[in-house]
């Protein structure tokens, strides 16, 4: 019970951090890497971690559904870097071009092959972020080694994140929830 108690509270405390992000980027902005540098700032880096945060081409108009999905992936791979990797360095890289890329990655310990494979019992972070990924068309990586780290990627296609790249005949709903129906059969076929 006691852990079970942890768990509960620790899930709550992320759970409001990342609301607070999230609830401020939507009713003022659509800036998903304001929302990501906050997390790095937000007190979740440990002082002996050293960050890097870029962002390669301009902003565009996203979504905001699947832009809040990005954002749990990324901020689940953050907060796990933080948590579990004992690294010296993180760097967060955004890169706005034809698709929508987003990497974390680490120097630490990397992450046991098995807990890549199957995930952590009890644990639902990558489990989660794989789930987030394929629910909005983005492909998921995550590459983890003992000697340099882990990386995580994920590539979003920019017909299904910005905005300007859909047809105006379309609605901007229709589109996505046709994406998730596709993405829900799919996934019923395995």
């Amino acid at each position: 019970m006691e852990q079970l108690s942890a768990w509960l509270a620790k899930a709550m405390q992320e759970g409001r951090a990342a609301l607070n992000s999230l609830r401020t980027t939507t009713t003022q902005t659509n800036d998903l890497a304001e929302a990501l540098r906050r997390v790095t700032e937000d007190g979740v880096i440990p002082n002996s971690m050293a960050v890097t945060f870029s962002v390669v081409g301009d902003a565009r108009e996203m979504h905001p559904i699947v832009r809040d999905e990005i954002y749990r992936i990324g901020y689940e791979a953050i907060h796990n870097a933080c948590t579990h990797s004992g690294a010296n360095r993180l760097e967060v890289d955004l890169r706005y071009a034809n698709d929508l890329a987003l990497g974390v990655r680490d120097d630490g310990t990397g992450i046991d092959p098995a807990v890549v494979d199957r995930g952590k019992d009890g644990h639902f972070g990558l489990q989660g972020m794989r789930e987030r990924a394929a629910r909005i068309g983005g492909k998921l990586t995550l590459v983890s080694s003992s000697n340099s780290g882990t990386e995580i990627k994920l590539i979003v296609p920019g017909g299904i994140i910005f905005r300007k790249g859909m047809s105006p005949r379309t609605p901007l709903s229709r589109k996505i929830r046709d994406l998730f129906r596709s993405r829900e059969k799919t996934s019923n076929l395995n």
